[in-house]
């Protein structure tokens, strides 16, 4: 039975540990994650892909500090959008060569997708959103005293953080509803989305911020009355009491338990966190499952052989 599916790309995906990030990897690294994808497409439901952005656009604020002087500045909005630009068109391509050496006919599209917040969100205040890459702790107190703000990021090292206003509605949500429904794979709300907020005669105006894409993701899903969301992320399943000698994996989790848990801190603000977040808001506003797994399981969690598995009840 065709389903109505999202699909969230995370970072690694494009980018595996200790990797330059260079076209000629993301686009090695795409061939790998997307293959789930392909039989997904290939038994015949319906699919919209969303993917972050973390490293690549803080490649692009760098480049940007890096041309100071020399080119125009680039505020972080419009960061966010070259991001899609340049993602987007990676995934596009690969996914659409996947598909015709599977002798699959089913057009890709990418779409440059708005994403409004409230600029009086307090968040925009507090910087959680990691970007770009990972720096030593003598990298971090470097860029500590140019005013930067860093955290660690899943013990993974340090990295620049920036705000995450929660995502309120997406702009081009009609138009990408309209090509869902038609039957077309879209890649949509790359990077979150580009922040924008309504001023007070209607028109949007760039926030300089990086929304994170599982809420964004999340929200997605609901428009686009999505029967499952799944997040390929780094890890298989998600775990408990991470970085512990109690670490462990769970399999499945109600919407109960996932409050409980998040609320208990189980899960890191700008790694785990989001995507429980995210995962939550989806099933709280109807949403049916949400598999958490690797872009490698991905199949095999759609059937329910691994990943973590979130339900209603």
């Amino acid at each position: 039975m065709s389903e109505r599916l999202v699909i969230a790309l995370g970072g690694n995906a494009l980018i595996k540990p200790g990797q330059a990030g260079t076209i000629p990897e993301q686009l090695a690294n795409l061939e790998d994650s997307l293959g789930g994808v392909v039989e997904l497409i290939r038994e015949g439901h319906r699919l919209a892909l969303t993917h972050g952005n973390g490293p690549q656009v803080g490649n692009i604020v760098i480049r940007a500090e890096e041309a100071r002087g020399k080119a125009y500045d680039l505020p972080l909005d419009v960061c966010v959008a070259q991001s899609q630009g340049e993602m987007g068109y990676l995934i596009q391509r690969t996914l659409r060569n996947l598909l015709h050496r599977s002798g699959i006919a089913r057009p890709v599209v990418t779409v440059l997708t708005q994403v409004v917040v409230d600029r009086r969100d307090p968040r925009l205040q507090s910087p959680t959103k990691p970007i770009g890459p990972f720096y030593t702790a003598a990298q971090a107190e470097e860029l500590r005293r140019k005013g930067y703000a860093l955290m660690e990021d899943a013990h993974r090292g340090y990295r620049r953080v920036v705000p995450s206003p929660l995502p309120l509605h997406l702009v081009e949500q009609e138009v990408i509803l309209h090509l869902f429904e038609s039957g077309v794979i879209v890649i949509v709300a790359g990077g979150g989305g580009i922040p924008v907020a309504r001023a007070e005669d209607g028109t949007l105006v760039g926030i300089e911020a990086v929304v994170d894409k599982d809420l964004a993701s999340s929200l997605l899903a609901t428009a686009l009355r999505a029967d499952r969301l799944l997040d390929l992320t780094a890890v298989e399943k998600v775990k408990l009491d991470f970085g512990t000698p109690r670490e462990r994996d769970i399999e499945r989790m109600t919407l109960d338990e996932a409050r409980r848990y998040l609320a208990e801190g189980q899960f890191a603000p700008g790694s785990m966190g989001p995507k429980i977040e995210a995962a939550i808001a989806f099933l709280e506003r109807g949403g049916r499952e949400v598999i958490i797994t690797r872009p490698e399981t991905a199949l095999a969690a759609f059937r329910g052989h691994t990943g973590t598995h979130i339900y209603p009840a």
